[in-house]
């Protein structure tokens, strides 16, 4: 057990500090029903990254990470300007091309690389096991200033998400707010994909938000509901992986799936859907 702890000790920590925000950004977004917005945007971060490693910049040094960053903000400028009210064109569409385009130019930049296999596996499921204590650390403290921006400014984000309508007749920016709170999960999105991978973050932002859904009914419970969640699924992922030497990322995200199925086997038992 000792054994596992050491090995298992930063990994842990970082599932247990690092998905909070990204719970309580998955709930504004099922909210929204843009679900593949944070999956589109983990991927343009990650076509910032493939840049980056085209240039020679390493993964980890910071001018992957303003690239990273650069392409994010693109990505959430783009979000905020198709955000409309004539469904002809969904913004889920448009969200889906940016998507797909994203990762077809990864797949094209990558191909240059002699190692672009192995850089774009990274890219989609993360390398979590080997994340660093600092990674963790400036991680964390980056998503409590996200966290105060948040809670500061709450009843406007809140609003935006979940009473868009309200928020125009009252005479709020909404666009100007639109892309704060995108460029905000700019941060969070380019910071967790380099730890987790495009489908981790994309999972921590979905699964727990849709279950929390399914079971309660205020933010506080469902943040808490979230929370429990991502923890739980985190924890035997990662004692998954530890026992049966599987990839960490793909097991949590598994872990995360199995969660889904057993809180919605539990709703539709107690009546909720």
């Amino acid at each position: 057990m000792a054994e596992a702890l050491s090995i298992m000790l930063w990994p842990l920590i970082a599932c247990l500090l690092l998905p909070g925000i990204l719970v309580y950004y998955g709930l504004h977004i099922v909210r929204r029903e843009i679900i593949f917005v944070d999956l589109a945007l983990a991927q343009v971060a990650a076509l910032g990254i493939c840049v980056a490693i085209l240039l020679k910049h390493e993964p980890h040094d910071w001018q992957t990470y303003a690239w990273s960053l650069g392409f994010t903000f693109v990505g959430a400028a783009i979000f905020t300007l198709t955000r409309t009210r004539d469904h002809r064109v969904p913004q889920e569409a448009l969200i889906g091309i940016v998507y797909v385009v994203a990762a077809a130019a990864a797949i094209l930049l990558l191909s240059q690389s002699a190692e672009g296999n192995e850089e774009l596996k990274r890219t989609l499921v993360g390398d979590i096991l080997l994340v660093q204590p600092g990674e963790v650390l400036r991680a964390f403290a980056l998503y409590l200033v996200i966290g105060v921006v948040h809670l500061l400014f709450r009843k406007k984000f809140l609003l935006i998400s979940f009473e868009p309508e309200r928020a125009e007749v009252e005479g709020l920016p909404v666009r100007a707010w639109d892309f704060l709170f995108y460029a905000l999960f700019g941060f969070v999105v380019t910071s967790f994909v380099r730890i987790g991978g495009v489908l981790m973050i994309f999972s921590y932002l979905i699964v727990p938000a849709v279950c929390a859904n399914l079971v309660v009914d205020t933010l506080k419970a469902k943040l808490l509901v979230g929370w429990l969640t991502a923890t739980s699924s985190s924890i035997v992922g990662l004692y998954a992986t530890y026992k049966l030497d599987l990839p960490t990322g793909a097991a949590i995200v598994c872990a995360l799936g199995g969660a889904l199925l057993l809180v919605a086997g539990a709703a539709r038992f107690r009546g909720n859907v």
